[in-house]
């Protein structure tokens, strides 16, 4: 019998890795992708991408998705509110554990273990611990395709933003930046790869600063 379990989806590439681990395993079923939204804008939290485009990408990946919609001012305790209530309805149907993308920040982890303790569930972080720079590597050679949406003007300039994410991306990284973007220096997009049915259409928009980060706007394409 498979364990019931959630999927924290960004609609980036860390989320994308552990879902291609997790169906890989063929241990559990995924009842649903979990994304945040920031209302005020219709957008991923963070990654900046239109709702639109998650909501396609979780359609093309066969997959339910259950949308947690946030303030842009949304306090740790707002957030921390709404995610227990949500992971207490997934608990109730028989959901015991919730999928993340996490790589090695251990304060993130373990916020992320408290919060389910407290409703008897457990994480599950399927890429944790693995080389930033041989998992991102690993994920183009596995055939994803990705836009880096979002990149930390403290660290990066503006030429990357809006680019693919792949070896040539990799080899201009400052040495100062991790090459999983894990330390929030980037974000991205993932609109191809094995765990897709198809690719995801999309353009470029235009590209702003905005609380010291540099956001490429991707606008839908033939998405009905």
């Amino acid at each position: 019998m498979t364990e019931k379990v959630l999927l924290a989806w960004s609609g980036g590439k860390d989320s994308a890795m552990s879902l291609y681990e997790i169906q890989k395993s063929k241990k559990y079923e995924i009842v649903s992708l979990l994304t945040t939204i920031t209302e005020d804008y219709d957008r991923v939290s963070l990654h900046g991408v239109p709702r639109v485009l998650v909501e396609r990408q979780a359609h093309l990946l066969g997959l339910p998705i259950h949308e947690v919609f946030i303030s842009k001012s949304c306090s740790n305790e707002e957030y921390d509110s709404k995610m227990m209530g949500v992971l207490t309805k997934f608990k109730q149907d028989g959901v015991s554990s919730a999928v993340f993308g996490d790589i090695f920040l251990e304060e993130v982890r373990k916020y992320r273990e408290d919060n389910l303790s407290k409703l008897e569930m457990k994480g599950i972080f399927p890429i944790w611990g693995r080389d930033t720079a041989e998992l991102t590597r690993s994920f183009i050679a596995l055939g994803f395709q990705a836009v880096v949406t979002c990149v930390d003007s403290k660290v990066l300039d503006k030429r990357f933003v809006g680019r693919m994410l792949d070896k040539h991306f990799l080899a201009e990284l400052p040495p100062n930046v991790d090459p999983g973007g894990e330390n929030g220096e980037f974000h991205s997009f993932v609109f191809n790869g094995p765990i897709f049915k198809k690719r995801i259409a999309y353009t470029l928009g235009e590209s702003v600063l905005r609380n010291s980060f540099y956001f490429c706007d991707l606008l839908p394409k033939g998405v009905r």
